[in-house]
């Protein structure tokens, strides 16, 4: 430990001293600096940087499964087995063909009678929405 406490001593002096050294090689640096910065910027623009390949990204097993809805979310999406994915698309489109969504507060949805059967309120969130949608998925 005695060693490491005279290491910082050591190294106060040694920041002191070098101001003091550097003060003077300011002054004729700028004169050397022009030439050499002419050669160095040719030799940056002929090594352009290679990007690694990206993996094409695979779906999710889960998400991709077939899934058959019941008979009340049959009415709006249709009575073929379909993954998840594509259940959610197809009601956003029916809340879009029929003007469901709120005008005032747009994250919120009105349920008109179909989907009042499955969401049981007149008005949900579309954060809430998948939720309320899953359960009607088997």
């Amino acid at each position: 430990m005695a060693t490491a406490k005279k290491a910082p001593a050591k190294k106060a002096a040694a920041k002191k001293a070098a101001p003091a050294k550097k003060a003077p090689a300011k002054k004729a640096a700028p004169a050397k600096k022009a030439a050499p910065a002419k050669k160095a910027a040719p030799a940056k623009k002929a090594a352009p940087a290679k990007k690694a390949p990206a993996k094409k990204r695979t779906p999710n097993a889960a998400f991709m499964k077939a899934m058959t809805p019941s008979a009340a979310l049959a009415a709006i999406i249709g009575d073929k087995p379909v993954p998840r994915t594509e259940v959610t698309k197809k009601v956003w489109d029916y809340i879009k063909a029929n003007k469901l969504q709120d005008a005032a507060k747009r994250t919120m949805i009105n349920a008109d009678a179909k989907l009042k059967e499955i969401f049981k309120k007149g008005q949900v969130s579309m954060f809430e929405m998948t939720k309320l949608i899953n359960g009607h998925l088997k």
